[in-house]
């Protein structure tokens, strides 16, 4: 899948959102890159550029306060290639990027990976 059609697949997402999450997110950026760089799989123990799909990098909203002050905003990464490589067809990409994407969007509304695993549905 072309990095373009991926993108618009993110879009799409995003865009099917409830509002109420949507309008949580106006200071997230949400980027697209081929694989997770070194760094961030090393300091999260991850050995394979293939073993992560997505990454919240922020504060969650459950920890911000009203004197918060957001130097930069928080962002979604999203893998494509990771992502394309585990979905394994044109439909079960867009299941994932929607998986992925509902997944990162919890960390930011400060649900931990058990949490999240348990209200998708994941035996992980």
């Amino acid at each position: 899948m072309t990095p373009r059609a991926f993108s618009r697949f993110v879009s799409r997402a995003l865009e099917e959102l409830p509002a109420e999450f949507r309008e949580k997110l106006e200071n997230v950026e949400v980027l697209v890159e081929d694989f997770a760089d070194g760094e961030t799989l090393e300091s999260l123990g991850i050995d394979s550029p293939y073993g992560l799909l997505g990454l919240y990098v922020g504060t969650p909203i459950t920890q911000q306060s009203v004197f918060w002050v957001r130097p930069l905003p928080d962002r979604i990464y999203l893998y494509r290639i990771p992502i394309v490589s585990v979905a394994g067809g044109r439909d079960n990409v867009v299941a994932k990027i929607r998986e992925v994407v509902m997944h990162e969007v919890g960390h930011h509304f400060g649900f931990d990976d058990r949490e999240l695993h348990e209200m998708m549905g994941d035996s992980e």
